[in-house]
């Protein structure tokens, strides 16, 4: 019997100890709900979750991003819902003004409230906004560079690369009394007297009558003076959709005249437009006003028309083989299979060996993170939509053809902006997708931590009692073992 070295005591003592901590582990893990509080409870276990609870909270964070990415697009929709509905007011406008039932000033007043809906387009482009984000301005949409273009239109199907052509020919106006085309017709009026139109002040009686300008009168009356010629015709030859200059020799040449239009001096009458369906068509229903104004009686056998672009498209650079343009005067449209397509607008008069590079990139459009991980995007396009890129900043339904221009260029404004809503759409189904495969991703893979990291309440209870009542028996038992001792005490007596 020993008093120096109570094994029992020891012995016991430490059995409660590994009692005391198995029962502080289990209190632990019940107060926290619990299996793994630190790495020591589980190594792999702790590295596995941290790992999941990162791809949790990204596929929550992605989700919102999501929600985030529709708020914007239902934006955007709002906003070309209100401009389809002023196109389709335009377009209701048009119709009325190519009705001749109107007066010069019913298509006055109709044309106010067209160009009233056109600042308004461009204000919505220029206004619309998300979070400080301009949506209509083309800020984002793809980004494409080249010089002696502009209006640069680009489908989805047109992968980023460097795309050259060179434009052969530039697109041309109808021009009548062209110095660089034909001889320059001069008036050859001559009266009783022997006085040309030059030595004259007024419009005499015998020179009386109508000019038509592509299908728009204009009355000379005897007596007009220049300026009011001048003005009758600068007027009306607006209405006809051209622009009229006095010309003056100078250096063996007619030239444009800087100063106010005389009697005597050549006409010059541009189209306002380019290409092949441009032209001037004028007649005049006296042949004195003719002679004294210069203009034919009728150019109805030759009638001055424009010419569309020429280009050739460089297969060697990203086009490729195959692709095909069409031209409407200096518009041009590049198209290949698959929904290939650019379109642009050419500069005036520019034409040149040098090829033009149109540099299409990545940047500019609108990228949504919409996944836990690196590259999980999804990258939305919203096209400039503005009066310029629908190309309806020209609409003028008070010219002779304007109505019926108007009408076929709002049908193709009113087509991009269908298709531009018709992707915002297609964007939004599938967020919505993405959102719900996001919160199933996000359920199933909590459920999966879960089972890493909770603990097994009922399983964990049985354990917290065992090692209650192993700890009140340890307990117990040393109070025994410290008795023991005692006992040399009778061998004393």
């Amino acid at each position: 019997m020993k008093i120096n070295h109570n094994m029992s005591a020891v012995i016991t003592n430490h059995q409660l100890l590994n009692n005391e901590n198995s029962l502080s582990v289990s209190m632990e893990k019940l107060s926290s709900g619990l299996r793994i509080n630190h790495a020591k409870d589980d190594a792999a276990g702790m590295a596995i979750s941290t790992k999941m609870r990162a791809q949790i909270q990204g596929l929550n964070q992605a989700s919102r991003n999501a929600s985030d990415g529709n708020s914007i697009l239902q934006t955007a929709d709002g906003a070309l819902n209100e401009v389809t509905s002023m196109i389709q007011r335009m377009r209701e406008l048009a119709v009325q003004a190519a009705n001749e039932t109107n007066t010069d000033d019913d298509k006055d007043s109709i044309q106010d409230e067209i160009e009233s809906l056109k600042k308004e387009i461009d204000r919505v482009s220029t206004d619309t906004e998300f979070n400080t984000k301009t949506l209509f301005n083309g800020s984002l949409d793809t980004r494409v560079y080249g010089d002696h273009v502009s209006r640069i239109s680009v489908s989805d199907a047109v992968a980023a690369g460097k795309y050259n052509f060179t434009i052969d020919e530039a697109a041309t106006q109808a021009v009548y009394n062209d110095p660089l085309g034909a001889a320059v017709t001069t008036p050859s009026y001559v009266d009783d007297n022997g006085d040309t139109a030059a030595d004259l002040d007024a419009i005499p009686d015998d020179a009386a009558g109508v000019v038509v300008i592509n299908g728009r009168e204009i009355k000379i009356e005897a007596g007009d003076t220049a300026t009011e010629v001048y003005g009758k015709l600068r007027e009306g030859a607006e209405l006809g959709e051209c622009s009229i200059n006095p010309l003056i020799q100078a250096g063996g040449i007619y030239v444009k005249k800087d100063a106010d239009y005389t009697f005597g001096d050549p006409l010059q009458l541009t189209s306002d437009f380019y290409g092949s369906g441009s032209q001037v068509k004028i007649s005049c229903d006296n042949e004195k006003l003719a002679q004294f104004l210069g203009l034919p009686m009728s150019n109805a056998d030759n009638i001055p028309t424009g010419k569309d672009a020429k280009l050739t498209i460089d297969a060697t650079s990203a086009f490729g083989n195959h692709c095909t343009y069409t031209t409407d005067g200096n518009k041009i449209t590049i198209t290949n299979r698959s929904g290939f397509e650019i379109s642009f607008l050419a500069e005036e008069g520019y034409s040149d060996t040098t090829p033009i590079q149109l540099d299409v990139t990545n940047i500019g459009t609108l990228t949504l993170q919409i996944g836990a991980n690196e590259h999980q995007t999804m990258d939305v396009r919203i096209p400039e939509i503005s009066t310029d890129s629908l190309y309806i900043d020209n609409l003028d339904v008070t010219t002779v053809n304007g109505a019926d221009r108007a009408i076929m260029q709002l049908d193709d404004a009113l087509e991009k902006v269908s298709s531009a809503r018709s992707k915002i759409g297609a964007y939004q189904n599938r967020l919505d997708h993405a959102i719900n495969s996001l919160e199933q991703e996000g359920q199933d893979m909590t459920a999966a931590l879960s089972r890493i990291e909770d603990v097994d309440m009922a399983g964990e209870m049985t354990e917290y009692t065992k090692d209650n009542v192993l700890t009140q028996a340890a307990t117990s038992v040393l109070a025994q073992a410290n008795d023991i001792p005692q006992q040399v005490l009778q061998l004393l007596q």
